[in-house]
């Protein structure tokens, strides 16, 4: 094992920097409870990109929440980014009420919350002053896991029913182990009880890197892995597809290597996955332009058993 994570090691990044961070910040919302957040950021620096990364639904509290995906998040800020989580409405830790209107997925007030946050960066920094004045609002990105792919990829333009979610102030996003195309490409059951999975993804046009496991077999439709893969094959906006080898929903872990949703628990594709989504949001972002060209060119060799790159031609 600590041979592969050395082989991920191959993908190289900025050594770590000291941060930051500030929970709960708190944001008024139009009549509901406040929406609380988590800030993880450089402790120094200026001008620094803002990625929001949107949780799953979860079988579990766990990762149901702005608290989960430290992995990631803790990753991503000790290299140069502002991360901010919110705790949405469908968490069954702090999210809205069971018997409340659009219960229990609140699909769309999961996309409002995210928008929200971009409508309040400013009060966000206020609450959070060791980072005011030190983020670019010009470069922002949104990921998302699982559920949280969903919300992003409507954030990003996908459409469901032809209405448009899109948020111009995203100019990047990574969508990890998202929903494939929903209506009967799901198991009729699924098809019935998740109808806004019917998704299409023709109209997202925002550049994105979508993330898969080869060994992520959904339950929602009997196409198996491949399923996760449909926004890649159906956006135009989806420039790039990583395939994690030897995983499946959970990325080896990106949720925690001791969570319920981590089915499978791979230091090594966890390490590769970290590297190489940072690299892509380097570059999407300008923070490093050569970031991804470079992680790409690593994938060789024996370091190419950990993922698998497939780019568009343009």
């Amino acid at each position: 094992m600590n041979n592969l994570i050395n082989l991920a090691k191959h993908i190289t990044t900025p050594e770590a920097t000291l941060t930051v961070a500030y929970t709960p910040i708190r944001l008024s919302m139009p009549g509901r409870q406040a929406l609380e957040l988590r800030l993880t950021a450089p402790a120094h620096g200026d001008e620094l990109p803002i990625v929001l990364l949107s949780h799953g639904y979860g079988p579990s509290n766990y990762i149901s929440s702005k608290d989960g995906y430290a992995p990631l998040v803790q990753f991503w800020a000790e290299r140069g980014f502002v991360v901010i989580q919110p705790t949405h409405a469908s968490s069954r830790v702090g999210g809205l009420p069971s018997d409340a209107p659009g219960a229990p997925f609140f699909w769309r007030e999961r996309v409002e919350e995210m928008k929200a946050i971009l409508d309040q960066l400013s009060e966000i920094e206020r609450q959070a002053p060791a980072v005011a004045g030190r983020t670019d609002h010009a470069r922002i990105a949104a990921v998302g896991h699982s559920f949280g792919g969903h919300t992003v990829g409507l954030l990003l333009g996908a459409q469901v029913n032809g209405e448009d979610f899109s948020d111009p102030r995203i100019s990047a996003g990574v969508l990890l182990t998202t929903p494939g195309r929903g209506g009967k490409d799901m198991t009729p059951e699924s098809a019935a009880r998740f109808p806004f999975f019917d998704v299409d993804f023709s109209t997202l046009t925002t550049q994105s890197l979508v993330v898969c496991g080869d060994r992520d077999n959904p339950h929602f439709t009997t196409r198996g892995p491949e399923w996760h893969a449909d926004a890649f094959h159906d956006a135009p906006g989806a420039k790039a597809m990583l395939m994690m080898h030897g995983v499946g929903h959970g990325l080896g872990g990106i949720a925690a290597l001791d969570a319920k949703e981590t089915e499978t628990e791979a230091p090594d594709a966890l390490e590769a996955t970290r590297r190489l989504t940072l690299a892509w949001l380097q570059t999407s972002l300008g923070a490093d332009k050569g970031a991804w060209a470079r992680a790409r060119i690593a994938l060789k060799g024996e370091t190419a058993t950990l993922a698998t790159v497939t780019e568009k031609q343009l």
